[in-house]
């Protein structure tokens, strides 16, 4: 074979190993295109579908409407939507068998509060551990209770209501909802460092309480801004005293207990969110900075401030810290108050 038909005939099998890697380049590009977004090597963004955020209380009240107005805010943050889903009941017992039992993903989330530290210790035995079974993302406000007497009345200050007691031992009364409610253990409290001696009453409701502090048959009764609100607004009942640390930003002219002569007390409230344990923590990261944003926002903290509400993010070890912590005081108060466990 002379040279030029040599070279004819390795030509066509030259032209056909350049096909065979042309399709074969192809398809690695179009298998390339078509991989799925959320596989190991492409993860997906969080959040790419709707969040559920499960409330431990019936729909219209505080702890209802504060989580709607932050997670409004939250969606348009995170540019996607969440749904508040109500499950009241004792202890919050059910919203948390429902978000444990959701995957630890980020798309399920739980309202705890400071009343679930007081639950743990009022029940012989509690279905879940709330340090254990929930991931902390971050509180979303605080609130403090609120001392308040009848308007009428001549005590002007907590002082005064002390000196009273101690001038007629077990004749007054201070009046809170339910046993075991965080009105009911933080006029326990009180009594307990004061040492005073006045009997502590309950009603079902606030505005039962309301009426009873009126007509005088109870002398102070202790709950939140927001169930009084109405009353201080129409100067019918007059705040005496807060119950936190510092006063309150809300009704920064109103003393605290500490004000009062009464040292250590300090009873602050607060409501927080969390994901099931386990919850990726970059997942966690996300939330926490979409709720410093929220809380944040003007509008949102002026909302919050309307139901007594200081809107006040926090770390997630923070918040972790802080339901600890009440879990072990308020154990000590229900012991000493020798409050039996249901």
């Amino acid at each position: 074979m002379n040279r030029i038909s040599r070279v004819q005939a390795v030509v066509p099998g030259a032209r056909r190993r350049v096909r065979v890697l042309l399709f074969l380049g192809l398809a690695i590009i179009a298998a390339a295109a078509l991989w799925p977004p959320n596989s190991e090597s492409a993860p997906a963004v969080f959040p790419n579908r709707v969040i559920r955020v499960i409330v431990p209380f019936g729909a219209g009240g505080v702890a209802d409407i504060t989580v709607r107005i932050v997670v409004e805010k939250l969606g348009e943050i995170l540019d996607q939507r969440l749904i508040v889903e109500n499950q009241p009941g004792a202890g919050g017992i059910s919203a948390a068998r429902s978000a444990i039992a959701a995957p630890a993903d980020g798309y399920t989330l739980t309202l705890l509060t400071n009343g679930t530290a007081i639950s743990v210790q009022l029940f012989k035995t509690f279905p879940f551990d709330p340090v254990k079974d929930f991931a902390p993302i971050s509180t979303l406000g605080y609130f403090d209770w609120i001392f308040a007497v009848n308007a009428a009345s001549p005590v002007r200050t907590l002082s005064d209501f002390l000196k009273a007691a101690a001038q007629k031992p077990g004749a007054l009364n201070v009046g809170t909802v339910s046993v075991g409610s965080s009105q009911h253990l933080t006029a326990k409290l009180f009594r307990s460092l004061s040492g005073a001696d006045f009997t502590i009453v309950h009603c079902r409701t606030t505005p039962e309480l309301i009426v009873a502090l009126l007509r005088d048959d109870i002398q102070v009764v202790v709950d939140s801004y927001a169930a009084l609100k109405s009353a201080l607004l129409d100067r019918k009942i007059r705040a005496i005293a807060s119950s936190s640390a510092t006063r309150s930003e809300i009704l920064p002219d109103v003393p605290t207990v500490r004000e009062n002569g009464i040292g250590g007390f300090e009873v602050t409230s607060w409501n927080g969110l969390f994901a099931p344990a386990g919850t990726p923590p970059e997942i966690i990261a996300v939330l926490n900075q979409g709720l410093r944003k929220a809380l944040a926002d003007a509008d949102v903290k002026e909302r919050l401030l309307e139901l007594g509400i200081e809107a006040k993010p926090s770390t997630p070890e923070e918040l972790r810290s802080r339901l600890q912590a009440d879990i072990e005081k308020w154990r000590r108060v229900i012991e000493q108050a020798g409050i039996p466990r249901q």
